[in-house]
């Protein structure tokens, strides 16, 4: 593996608790990955003690096999051949672009110097821009320039921190897929923090969410989404409502034994996989988690729910809807179905597979 921490922690002097606790995952090579959580979560804290600038005080972090940090040794940020990427870009206003990413490469000979940053420019699409001055140059461009000063070095690592917190909305997500298809070209190594989870799920190839210092789960986007390990991820990652559910296993009509399903308000849910079976929660109850695209429009479907609240999105309307009974859905409609708040729509259940939880207190 080329980054790992094994049980990471990060002290602040006069802190009840750890700003980073026990924290552990592995980064292949060529793998990039992303930290997210709440503000103040510790995802800023633990890539600062990647890069050498916070101390541990406990747990250990490795690069290509060579011990970085742990309570008893520290390798200065200088020497960990790691690039780092800001969210204020950090360039030299009084230098050009080419002067810039050659920054971090005065210890080489000219040549080789102008060979590494013409290869990084040209690694994201600004070729031609070397002769120019940083303040030329639009948001996003300032922002590839920074990205191309990072990885002129040849890093081990790349750290990103909130690398497009300054951009507006649309170039954020433009260039979120750029950087990824430029990290991939690179065969770059990198480690990201951001508060925007599409933003983590367009670029990384895994993803940790942090919550008051703990890493809750470390895993491919799909698996945050559709499968995620604890209670706080599922109501952190997406839209999604959690629902009183029953588990039971009763018989056919031919009188052999079905199997397991929940019985909700939406009805009877069954054929769901990782349905979990009686006796796993107890009482049998749990909590069921649906998602916004769980619930679909069915407007023959003999169930019913009034719509509380509404969101147009260009392509869809997102729905807080509520049945009969008062329990509240969230569905994610095409645009083109356009109900009044107060209506009533028909709706049905869509999801294939059970995430529950034993259900909350």
């Amino acid at each position: 593996m080329n980054l790992q921490l094994q049980d990471v922690e990060v002290r602040y002097t006069g802190q009840a608790r750890p700003a980073v606790d026990a924290v552990g995952f592995e980064l292949a090579p060529g793998e990039i990955g992303a930290l997210i959580g709440p503000s103040g979560c510790g995802k800023t804290s633990l890539l600062r003690a990647v890069a050498g600038l916070e101390r541990l005080s406990a747990g250990s972090i490795h690069l290509h096999g060579q011990a970085l940090s742990s309570a008893h040794q520290h390798v200065a940020p200088e020497k960990r051949r790691m690039g780092m990427v800001f969210q204020d870009y950090a360039l030299f206003p009084h230098m050009s672009v080419a002067q810039n990413v050659a920054f971090g490469l005065q210890h080489l000979p000219a040549a080789e110097r102008e060979r590494r940053v013409q290869t990084a420019l040209d690694r994201v699409g600004l070729a031609q821009a070397g002769a120019r001055a940083p303040h030329e140059l639009s948001g996003g461009q300032q922002q590839r320039v920074a990205l191309a000063r990072a990885l002129a070095p040849e890093p081990q690592l790349l750290l990103l921190d909130e690398p497009f917190s300054n951009l507006d909305v649309d170039l954020r997500e433009r260039l979120a897929y750029e950087v990824r298809d430029i990290l991939k070209a690179a065969g770059a190594t990198a480690l990201f923090v951001t508060h925007d989870q599409m933003e983590a799920f367009a670029i990384a190839d895994h993803v940790g969410v942090m919550n008051q210092g703990r890493l809750h789960q470390w895993d491919a986007p799909y698996q945050l989404y559709h499968r995620p390990a604890t209670r706080f991820v599922a109501d952190f990652i997406g839209k999604g409502v959690f629902v009183p559910a029953r588990v039971v296993r009763d018989v056919n009509a031919q009188g052999q034994p079905r199997a397991a399903h929940l019985l909700t308000a939406l009805g009877v849910l069954d054929a769901l996989d990782d349905c979990p079976l009686p006796g796993a929660y107890a009482n049998d109850e749990c909590d069921l988690l649906l998602r916004a695209d769980d619930v679909v429009h069915a407007p023959d479907s003999p169930l019913r729910a009034q719509v509380l609240r509404k969101a147009f999105r260009g392509a869809d309307h997102l729905y807080t809807l509520a049945l009969a009974d008062g329990t509240q859905l969230l569905a994610q409609v095409p645009s083109h179905v356009d109900h009044a708040l107060g209506d009533w729509m028909g709706i049905a259940p869509a999801l294939r597979h059970a995430v529950t939880f034993a259900r909350d207190a």
